[in-house]
């Protein structure tokens, strides 16, 4: 009965401030852990983590840019100082862009690579440093259906979270030694804020009802289940893995 168990947990997730981070936090929280809410900005890492303690989470807030190496590695030993180890690691934060590829700006794509691909190497790096000297953490990448399959207009976004499926990967190879898990979740197809435009068309909404078993959109909740299992002990020799929540979209035809 305690596979599933967070009590007494650290956990960090990055971008965590709204969207499908915010209710991942809320997901893990009530399996008991405890929560730092990142953000880029004080304010919304404050607020979200406030909404978390008001409804009887512990719950803190940690800003700083995941893109900004000084920043992570100072806001890291922060953590570990004065909130304490952190058990477990969420790489949430992400960006998306949308231009037809011979017209992609330059500066859309560094910020798409920035933001979803590096920042999940700066971050891993600081805090598995510290997971290695104790020899236990585990670390979730959130990855994507597009670290397997591209889409129109998205085609550096489709780059880096195929980047991240191998830098999971990799990661596992190196960190699995020392007691340290690292897996990824690939989200299907949610109805998030990053998403909306895609909700409110109905011609795409129609093709993805069709084109997925399940024939709908996901609800950003249904995430918190292998969110929970990655982060407990009912996960300790899954290593490496890539657990898609999608409906049964990957493997149809």
């Amino acid at each position: 009965m305690n596979l599933f168990s967070l009590e007494n947990k650290k956990i960090l997730i990055t971008g965590s401030a709204r969207g499908i981070g915010f209710l991942t936090a809320q997901g893990l929280a009530e399996y008991g852990a405890e929560i730092i809410i990142n953000d880029i900005t004080q304010e919304r890492a404050e607020i979200a983590a406030l909404k978390l303690r008001d409804m009887g989470f512990n719950a803190h807030a940690a800003a700083f840019d995941v893109t900004d190496a000084q920043a992570v590695e100072s806001a890291v030993e922060h953590i570990e100082r004065d909130i304490g180890a952190i058990d477990v690691l969420f790489n949430n934060a992400g960006i998306q862009r949308r231009h037809p590829f011979t017209e992609f700006p330059l500066k859309d794509w560094n910020d798409i690579i920035a933001v979803n691909q590096t920042a999940v190497f700066l971050v891993s790096q600081s805090v598995s440093r510290r997971m290695v000297q104790r020899r236990a953490g585990k670390i979730v990448n959130i990855c994507s259906m597009q670290s397997e399959l591209g889409r129109d207009t998205i085609t550096p976004y489709a780059a880096a979270k195929g980047a991240v499926k191998m830098l999971t990967r990799g990661m596992c190879v190196e960190l699995a030694r020392y007691n340290i898990q690292v897996n990824g979740i690939a989200p299907g197809y949610f109805k998030t804020e990053m998403t909306q435009a895609l909700v409110q068309d109905p011609v795409f909404t129609e093709w993805l009802c069709k084109r997925t078993p399940a024939a709908r959109w996901g609800d950003p909740r249904e995430l918190i289940g292998a969110a929970v299992f990655l982060s407990s002990a009912a996960s300790d020799f899954v290593n490496g893995h890539l657990l898609f929540v999608d409906g049964g979209m990957l493997v149809a035809v």
